[in-house]
């Protein structure tokens, strides 16, 4: 399951810009350089001069990614307006060394504030310190770009359209900067076409052809006994800062206010303190927050929790947190009296209640579960939900838009919360092709310590409550370095063994996530590969093959799969996702003979054994990945050939395959059929457009639906066939369905007699993500399920039990074997855990007795869940978002893998916002994985991985391959 890049290519909105000449289409861009083979803009600052600007001059920076020196002459540097109106031209010369900067100086302000490097080349362009387009030419002349397709413009090399800018690559412009802040690539020289995942706002570091940045001015640190109040400077304190609204009624003002030091910041890439007034809060009076995040990497280094403080500084809102940028720190003599107590309180269900506690540190009080951990091998976050229930995708409780899914939506918002490492470290960030930030070990995560999706969470310290990136975060009071001082413990809630299901048989259904025995070393070119810390090729990237990239990766992706599917010991498993070696000028069963062979020789028996394909295999619904069916042929008795529906629904899915089974003990048969719908990622036209920005998570089915609910029309038919072909009425339908429980293609199979054995299960067990309920999958902070069992009404009464066996989707990707040796800290182990990103769904079955009553299939959703007293669910802005690598291989027309669009924290310059997804493939060039979905469910005020932009809801779209 894979979210593509279908939808970033997708976006050509042809933007006018008056004025200047400059005629350019907002995608798909492909005059930039994601191979790395040309310059790149590497940041661009417009408050140069300006009050509270950190250099007296507007800058660009340059950067060549690739192994030559690369020519300017002749070239220019070109700035529009964010409107399109031509603000000015620097001419450029010389040549730029690989893999270094090249710095363009540009006109200065007023202010007399911090000098740049020497430049490689000046101008007298004044940019925009807010919004505006800086274009990279091969040309002098005033570009003049053509609507119809910016690839055919003549000598742009390169764009970025910032702020309020009417241009810009991709889906969206980079973020609006500020006399503080400029726009920097968040990963040094990678350049995906899209600004605003590729940039993100942070505080400036320009940097020359000769090497290191200037660092800007940083504040001074004295010691005094009391605060040393100038007359024109106000001394403010700290409630009166934060204030009672969204937004400090202080901002764009310099104050002196004291506190307590409640947590330091000063490595991880925060560069700040917080501060909090001494005392105890009472939480029924409380109204306005006591605490406030200073920022100062210089000073940062010169205090000390419980330090008390006076700080002198400009009050700002940074990714709509309040903060301080310090100009200057006095520390002050402190006594008993001034220390600072947590408040434990539990955390709040409205964004109002919870701005009171802002910088503030916190004693969480009441339950906490772990309900997302994607991120946490990227950017050392951990999504929890409060209370005893996991969140849940709102359509997988009621169907799109009802009241159910908008209840559970408001529910999900109002419960969840993020655990942070106090850093915005991106741990697979890259820079010329190597994680730079690998050899520091990963928070909270080890091989011996899983945090697991279900995990109760318990603090064993205070945490400091810090808001960035439209969510609210928990920070400890220190960076973390793996485990110390972290301020949590965590409960294993790994399940060892699928529960007893009951039955004479068991039947199971198992996505083997990208399952190929033709390896990516055999079919790629040499750098069409993901790889670790390292620089060793680990998986296939953008060919045919799209699981391991040798023998040596295949094996640990093997030994997983096999541990799994030989625990799960169901005596038939449908298999998706799984190689067809016809593709490879094969047999069509090779893989799949293969995989037999290794469960074969992992059990000390030939206890396996599989379907054959059938002699036809139709032309529609033939992918590079497959449906198949394996057995224990000591256990039961394949009946007649198998059968693939020839139907052209199924285009641009994977068809479905049938067989008829029989009991031996009974001689009953029965009909299983193995399905793999169309994924929801990209978007298509008409009812097949990706819906998600229009309706909010209560209604978000993804891209594709209309195909995935004519392919369950199909399958319904296809069973009448079975049906009457085989003389039973017993069918199972199996398989991941790209579908929650309450979406239209489900929808389609209830109608026709269907029983979901999932989501009956589940409703029997209570509530939505309560103690019991098992979900196949995990996106965006929520759970539920996209693979399914569903019965007939005659075979529904032969189940004796179901369960999904929760060893994937809820473990942390950075276990799988895609992500071996991607940090220091080793986390791949040749168990069951992450041996996919689909949880397998097992059930009993019983042809011996006298079947059970009939169910009635689940036609209208009845499960509730509890509303919350303030709706919540309007989408929150969303700041900017970064890239992940780019599809692992293609599914029919359009990528069949996708990576997270993970958002990226700032360098400096605030509290750490960045998370997830993305993005898998984390960030770095690591393999994709179907938990790369990207329909945008509510987590913390937006998505878990959100760094804010647009490009986040290209975040981790499986495909639902």
């Amino acid at each position: 399951m894979t979210r593509t890049w279908q939808k970033l290519l997708a976006v050509g909105i042809a933007t006018t810009l008056a004025g200047g000449g400059l005629l350019v289409a907002a995608a798909p861009p492909t005059f930039a350089a994601p191979s790395g083979t040309d310059l790149v803009i590497n940041e661009a600052y417009g408050g140069g001069g300006n009050a509270g600007s950190l250099y007296s001059n507007d800058f660009v920076e340059l950067y060549n990614p690739s192994s030559a020196a690369i020519s300017v002459d002749g070239w220019s540097v070109q700035y529009f307006s964010a409107s399109g109106n031509l603000g000015g031209t620097a001419e450029l010369a010389g040549s730029v060394a690989p893999h270094t900067h090249y710095l363009v100086s540009l006109a200065a302000g007023s202010g007399d504030t911090g000098a740049l490097p020497a430049p490689d080349a000046t101008g007298d362009i004044s940019m925009g310190a807010r919004g505006g387009i800086v274009a990279l030419a091969s040309t002098i002349d005033t570009l003049t770009l053509p609507g119809a397709g910016v690839s055919a413009a003549d000598g742009l090399v390169d764009l970025i359209g910032y702020g309020s800018a009417s241009t810009f690559e991709g889906p969206a412009p980079a973020p609006e900067l500020s006399n503080s802040l400029s726009a920097q690539r968040s990963n040094t020289g990678v350049d995906s076409d899209v600004n605003s995942a590729d940039f993100v706002a942070a505080a400036p570091t320009p940097e020359n052809s000769s090497g290191g940045p200037t660092a800007a001015p940083e504040p001074t640190t004295t010691t005094t006994s009391s605060p040393t109040v100038s007359p024109t400077t106000e001394f403010v304190s700290i409630a009166e800062i934060q204030g009672t609204g969204s937004a400090s009624p202080f901002v764009d003002r310099t104050v002196i206010t004291e506190g307590v030091v409640t947590a330091v910041y000063a490595e991880g890439g925060l560069g700040g303190f917080n501060i909090q007034t001494p005392g105890a809060v009472e939480p029924s009076t409380h109204t306005a927050s006591t605490g406030v995040f200073v920022y100062g990497p210089a000073a940062a280094a010169t205090v000390t929790i419980g330090d008390r403080v006076a700080v002198t500084g400009r009050v700002g809102e940074r990714f709509e947190s309040t903060q301080i940028s310090a100009d200057g720190v006095e520390q002050l003599v402190g006594g008993p009296e001034h220390v600072v107590e947590p408040v434990s309180v539990a955390w709040p269900e409205t964004a109002e209640e919870r701005e009171r506690y802002e910088g503030m540190l916190l004693a969480p009080a009441g339950t906490y579960r772990v309900s997302e951990n994607y991120g946490l091998n990227q950017y050392g976050e951990v999504g929890l939900s409060v209370g005893e229930r996991l969140l849940v995708t709102p359509t997988e409780v009621g169907e799109p838009g009802s009241a159910e899914a908008v209840a559970q939506a408001e529910y999900n918002e109002a419960h969840s919360v993020i655990l942070d490492d106090g850093a915005s470290t991106d741990f697979l960030r890259r820079e010329g092709g190597r994680m730079i930030n690998a050899d520091i070990p990963l928070p909270y995560l080890s091989i011996t310590t899983p945090v697991t999706v279900g995990a109760t969470a318990t603090f064993t310290e205070p945490v400091v409550v810090h808001y960035s990136f439209d969510s609210y975060r928990f920070q400890p009071t220190t960076t973390l370095t793996g485990a110390d001082a972290a301020p949590v413990s965590f409960s294993d809630a790994r399940e060892t063994a699928p529960e007893q299901v009951g039955g004479d048989l068991q039947l199971g259904t198992f996505n083997v996530l990208n399952y190929f025995t033709s390896l990516g070393v055999d079919y790629c070119g040499s750098t069409q590969n993901y790889t670790d810390r390292d620089g060793n090729p680990i998986s296939a990237n953008g060919c045919l093959p799209r699981g391991a990239w040798d023998e040596e990766n295949l094996a640990r992706q093997e030994a997983k799969i096999v541990a799994a599917i030989n625990q799960l010991d169901a005596d038939i498993v449908a298999l998706e996702e799984i190689e067809d070696s016809s593709d490879f000028g094969k047999d069509r069963d090779a893989a799949l003979v293969d995989l037999v062979a290794a469960l074969n020789e992992s059990a000390g028996t030939q206890r396996w054994a599989h379907v054959p394909s059938p002699a036809e295999v139709p032309a529609a619904g033939d992918d590079v990945i497959r449906t198949a069916f394996i057995y224990q042929q000591a256990n039961v008795e394949v009946v007649g050939a198998s059968s693939i529906l020839d139907d052209p629904a199924f285009v641009n899915g994977r068809a479905p395959l049938a067989q008829t089974f029989a009991d031996p003990a009974t001689g009953t048969e029965f009909i299983v059929v193995a399905n793999h719908f169309k994924s929801k990622g990209g978007s298509g036209e008409g009812d097949n457009a990706d819906n998600d920005d229009d309706v909010g998570p209560a209604g978000a089915v993804g891209g594709w639906n209309g195909d995935r609910t004519r392919q369950a029309q199909a399958l319904v038919g296809f069973t009448e066939t079975q049906r009457e072909t085989h003389g039973t009425d017993l069918v199972f339908l199996t398989g991941d369905f790209n579908s929650y429980s309450q979406e239209g293609p489900m929808r389609v199979l209830a109608d026709a007699g269907f029983e979901n054995l999932g989501d009956a299960r589940n409703r029997a067990a209570g509530e939505p993500g309560a103690a019991g309920t098992e979900y196949s999958y995990n996106f965006d902070g929520a759970v539920g399920s996209l693979d399914h069992i569903l019965a007939s009404g005659p075979a529904s009464g032969r189940v004796t039990g179901a369960d999904v066996w929760t060893i994937n989707a809820y473990e942390q990707v950075g276990i799988e074997y895609s992500r071996n040796n991607s940090n220091v800290t080793q986390l791949y182990s040749d168990d069951v855990y992450r041996s996919s990103d689909h949880n397998p769904f097992l059930i009993g079955l019983d042809f011996a007795g006298e079947p059970e009553p009939t169910p009635t299939a689940t036609q209208t959703p009845t499960q509730t869940p509890t509303a919350t007293p303030t709706p919540t669910i309007e989408p929150t802005p969303t700041e900017t978002s970064a890239p992940e690598p780019p599809p692992t291989s293609t599914e029919g027309v359009e990528p069949g893998m996708s990576p997270t669009m993970a958002a990226t924290p700032p360098a400096a310059g605030g509290p750490s916002g960045a998370p997830t997804g993305a993005p898998g493939a984390d960030g770095g060039e690591l393999a994709t994985t179907g938990a790369e979905l990207g329909v945008l469910l509510p987590f913390g005020g937006g998505a878990l991985l959100l760094a804010g932009a647009l490009a986040l809801l290209l975040k981790r779209r499986a495909d639902q391959v």
